[in-house]
């Protein structure tokens, strides 16, 4: 997996990121589920704005 970025600038979307961090420690048939809550956190926060 690629590194990511330490910090966007946006606290809500810095911790989505941050929380991506536990795919190394699941197997690969968790890491759907892992995507679509970061993709659905990151679809909120855009929604607010």
């Amino acid at each position: 997996m690629s590194e990511l970025p330490e910090e966007t600038g946006h606290e809500r979307v810095d911790a989505i990121v941050a929380g991506l961090s536990r795919l190394s420690e699941l197997p690969v048939g968790e890491h759907v589920e892992v995507f679509e809550e970061a993709f659905s956190g990151l679809e909120a926060t855009l929604d607010a704005q």
